[in-house]
C-alpha cells in the first residue's frame, strides 16, 4: 500500500471530502507524524503500535565488498513496535 492508496480509502470512506482535501489530510497527519518523531517524542497509535526514537550505540563495521573496518558512529534511529491487535492479525 503507499500513499495515493490511503488517501484513495479516505476519500471512499467520505464521500462528502474530495480526493484533494483527502490528500491534505493525509500529508498533515504524515507531516505531524514526522515533526513529533523529529523532536524525539514517542508517537502510540492504540490498537496499531508505537513510534519511538531510540539511541543507537557506536560500533564498528565491515565492508561486505572490501572487509575493511569501518567506525558506525552512535545517532538516533525509528524503532516501530506493532500493537497487540496488529500482530494479532498475522496469528489468524
Amino acid at each position: 500500500m503507499i500513499k495515493a492508496d490511503i488517501v484513495n480509502k479516505v476519500a471512499d470512506k467520505m464521500p462528502e471530502v474530495s480526493r484533494f482535501k483527502a490528500a491534505q489530510a493525509v500529508d498533515t497527519v504524515i507531516d505531524g507524524l514526522r515533526n513529533a518523531l523529529a523532536r524525539g517524542q514517542r508517537i502510540e497509535l492504540r490498537g496499531f503500535g508505537v513510534f519511538q526514537v531510540k539511541q543507537r550505540k557506536k560500533g564498528i563495521g565491515r565492508n561486505p565488498k572490501t572487509g575493511v573496518e569501518v567506525r558506525i558512529p552512535p545517532g538516533n534511529t525509528i524503532r516501530f513496535k506493532p500493537g497487540k491487535e496488529l500482530r494479532n492479525l498475522l496469528d489468524e
